[in-house]
């Protein structure tokens, strides 16, 4: 049998308790090894989860430097679903990989913005899968194990949170 590793809801449009019961049954039938949801925030969510049966694995939303999505993330361990980054490096915009926050700690490290950024979400346990299409940025992007952000950096990073999405969604 042909077995899914994780299938997601994109989105909390149309009948989402429907959507989820059908990704429920597959799961149950051994056709997902895991389900779970998008863009799914704090109200959706717990709608979503006081109506099934499997809590969501994961939930995949807008979570970077600029957007850290804390009170999400306090409800969604609370209730067991991991919390997956999408967009850790933000497309690059907002002026991440020019920011003198970031470029301080990187520098201290002799790390790059990118990697700073990445470890800033892993040390908190958010999931990260930072895209690129070049092999030495995925290199880069990997090699942010062996470092570890003190609690004052991490601190001075909670400090660019702008409690709102740079791509325009909620």
């Amino acid at each position: 049998m042909t077995q899914a590793d994780l299938l997601l809801i994109h989105e909390p449009t149309g009948d989402v308790h429907e959507i989820y019961r059908a990704m429920e049954t597959a799961y149950k039938d051994g056709k997902l090894r895991a389900i779970g949801i998008s863009n799914f925030l704090e109200e959706r969510y717990l709608d979503l989860v006081n109506h099934c049966k499997v809590i969501p694995a994961v939930n995949q939303v807008e979570t970077h430097v600029f957007r850290q999505q804390k009170k999400l993330r306090q409800l969604e361990c609370q209730i067991g679903t991991k919390h997956e980054s999408w967009s850790p490096l933000v497309c690059g915009q907002n002026g991440i990989f020019k920011n003198h926050t970031l470029l301080g700690i990187a520098q201290n490290h002799g790390k790059s913005v990118a990697q700073v950024a990445l470890r800033f979400l892993l040390q908190q346990g958010i999931v990260v899968i930072p895209k690129s299409t070049h092999t030495q940025r995925m290199e880069e992007n990997f090699a942010v194990l062996d470092f570890d952000l003190e609690a004052d950096e991490m601190q001075e990073i909670e400090q660019l949170e702008i409690g709102k999405s740079l791509f325009g969604w909620w």
